[in-house]
């Protein structure tokens, strides 16, 4: 049959090919370690999930909600942006609820483009960054993910090359897939580049608690000036790890934010209220829950960094995020992640994210998620070993292997 318009715009879903292999293993009986999707298996700090508990009893709180997200909500938002960043938000006209990051991003780009218009995006990225502006009309274009000189060097040939001129700019720091890290320094450049050529930009900050040297994550917005060029993107499913909670926002820019708020008061009611209210005592609550879910993910960071490098596959240590970004080992590059991955799955009993499917500059890494506890991971290390030691011999027959070092 021949396939809609918008979905003719969106390539194949390149994860579906793993997670079909990964459910037909599983059916097979096999323990798949999966350490491919971002899905955090941290439990929700429990004094949020007994304010769900409380206000879910109250029948009032079952109606409709406010697509913009409840006051209180908002103002707890601008009171978390003002104690981590220092930046200073109206809850009113600079704030905006969203189901999960992922929503306001699509919605933000049905807000802000027309057909034809060019944005610019980091290429490897997160999916959602570049395909809702593709499934609004826009036109891709790439620029490097890691923040330094070939970033700027990228817009300036892309403001010069570009017709019509680009509209937006993505950012998304600490990366997924890439974990890569952008300090102040960088984003004072970012700021002072959009305002020479009258560009937004469009920040994705999910994972700004999630971070494992001394310095936190900063926003975008403590720049001065940004306010006026940028919205940016949070998300409270890693940050309390509640994931399925659909719950995060966009702050920033007021014309932006408006356009955002007037979208989605067409498409959805807000999250359930009694979510709403948890998650306002989530963010005017202790934070000593943050710490404790970020010395997990640092442990396992450890851990896999550790055990995969004893098993023979070198893996860097990410900075932030709950991902690791791995460079596919040698004798194996020439497949791609896809088959790789594949590989993976049939041969160690491990699934991890081809990195194709977050662009084409990632085909020679795959995203390993931090989302299984130490032990499970060491036995994910285990099992690669065997795989990496026999993989010259047992499948020199069935796939093209690179020369052994």
């Amino acid at each position: 049959m021949e396939e809609f318009y918008q979905t003719r715009r969106l390539p194949p879903y390149v994860f579906e090919q793993v997670n079909r292999l990964k459910a037909k293993a599983r059916a097979a009986g096999a323990d798949i370690i999966d350490l491919g999707m971002g899905n955090p298996d941290v439990p929700t700090p429990q004094h949020i999930v007994d304010k769900l508990v409380e206000t879910v009893q109250n029948p009032r709180t079952h109606r409709y909600s406010s697509s913009k997200g409840i006051p209180g909500l908002r103002r707890a938002q601008a009171a978390y942006y003002e104690r981590r960043f220092g930046v200073k938000l109206d809850p009113e006209t600079q704030v905006v609820a969203t189901l999960g990051s992922k929503e306001g991003f699509a919605n933000m780009a049905q807000a802000i483009s027309a057909p034809g218009d060019v944005v610019l995006v980091p290429n490897p990225s997160y999916p959602i960054h570049a395909f809702g502006f593709l499934m609004a009309g826009a036109a891709l274009r790439s620029i490097p993910a890691e923040p330094g000189p070939e970033v700027f060097h990228a817009l300036e040939r892309a403001i010069v090359h570009s017709v019509p001129k680009p509209i937006a700019l993505i950012l998304c720091y600490p990366a997924n897939p890439t974990a890569y890290v952008a300090d102040i320094e960088f984003y004072k450049d970012i700021v002072a580049f959009a305002k020479k050529h009258d560009i937004f930009v469009l920040s994705d900050l999910a994972y700004s608690e999630i971070y494992f040297g001394d310095t936190p994550p900063p926003s975008l917005l403590q720049v001065p000036g940004a306010m006026d060029i940028a919205v940016e993107f949070t998300s409270l499913s890693k940050t309390f790890s509640m994931p399925g909670w659909r719950m995060g926002f966009a702050v920033g820019n007021e014309r932006l934010i408006a356009a955002l708020a007037r979208v989605k008061s067409y498409l959805d009611y807000g999250a359930f209220t009694p979510i709403q209210v948890a998650a306002t005592a989530a963010l005017n609550g202790p934070d000593d829950c943050i710490a404790e879910t970020r010395a997990i993910y640092r442990k396992r960071r450890d851990t896999l960094v550790d055990s995969f490098s004893r098993a023979g596959w070198d893996v860097p240590a990410p900075e932030a995020s709950m991902f690791a970004w791995a460079p596919i080992p040698e004798k194996f590059r020439e497949l791609g992640s896809v088959e790789f991955s594949k590989l993976l799955i049939e041969k160690a009993e491990v699934a991890v994210a081809p990195g194709l499917g977050f662009g084409e500059h990632g085909d020679g890494y795959v995203r390993i998620a931090l989302v299984e506890n130490e032990q499970r991971i060491r036995q994910a290390a285990r099992s690669l070993r065997r795989f990496l030691e026999t993989a010259d011999k047992t499948l020199h027959n069935v796939v093209p292997i690179g020369a052994s070092r």
